[in-house]
């Protein structure tokens, strides 16, 4: 029996152990080389790398038994190519959610990374992107001296500033997620007006970031979470152990 599960987040690769400690042949299925790295070697889980389309799915879907999207919460068109190639080679589908934040009072919450700038655009003060490199063009109308983004510390995160225009002294490459202490240096250090954030829950170190901004005076922005349904890993795993 194989499970199949589409990762890159730290409930995914919780799962994919807990898959293969019940005895069934994993395989994970990451973006980047940061995310195999992430991911690890365990016994009876397969990584596989890269990038993948709907048809490139549906091909390793194949003879699995289930196919478990564990993508961001943000990562919607990978969520849409992950259902139709289950959906293409009658595989079934699940889709693990990660809990939603709280959001503090006083935060504003947007829908788009370009309502986040429109919103940013008469306001002074810099800003801290923490929305990942690929919304990075959405605020080409900001003047890119007062945005200070945090990407991941990788050849494509970097590049990503580069295009944008980002002074270098500007990018803050880390992996996170990070402690309320160091997103205060951060703010203390960049003189930060403003943070542009996405909710990853607790595994993306949300509460942190707002605590930080509370601390600091600092205007949070949330990108709001795209509506959507799923399950826990627990659940899962039962369904798991029902095809055993």
């Amino acid at each position: 029996m194989k499970v199949v599960i589409f990762s890159g987040t730290t409930e995914g690769r919780e799962l994919s152990r807990a898959v293969a400690a019940l005895g069934i042949e994993a395989t994970v299925c990451v973006a980047t080389e940061l995310g195999a790295e992430e991911q690890g070697r365990t016994p009876g889980i397969t990584v596989c790398t890269g990038r993948l389309d709907a048809d490139a799915m549906a091909a390793l879907l194949q003879g699995a038994a289930l196919c478990v999207d564990a993508t961001h919460p943000y990562a919607t068109e990978a969520t849409r190519n992950i259902c139709a190639a289950a959906a293409a080679v009658g595989v079934e589908y699940h889709r693990l959610l990660r809990p939603a934040s709280d959001l503090p009072a006083g935060s504003v919450v947007l829908q788009t990374a370009a309502q986040a700038a429109a919103y940013l655009a008469g306001k002074p003060g810099n800003i801290l992107l923490a929305t990942g490199a690929k919304e990075l063009p959405a605020f080409a109308p900001l003047d890119p001296a007062r945005l200070y983004p945090r990407v991941l510390p990788t050849l494509a995160g970097i590049t990503a500033c580069e295009t944008a225009g980002i002074p270098h002294r500007n990018i803050i490459a880390m992996q996170g997620p990070f402690t309320r202490e160091l997103n205060v240096a951060v703010m203390h250090q960049f003189y930060i007006a403003y943070m542009v954030t996405k909710d990853g829950g607790a595994a993306g170190g949300f509460a942190e970031k707002a605590q930080a901004a509370a601390q600091c005076g600092v205007q949070l922005i949330v990108l709001r979470r795209p509506e959507e349904q799923g399950e826990t890993a627990e659940t899962i795993l039962q369904r798991c152990r029902e095809l055993l």
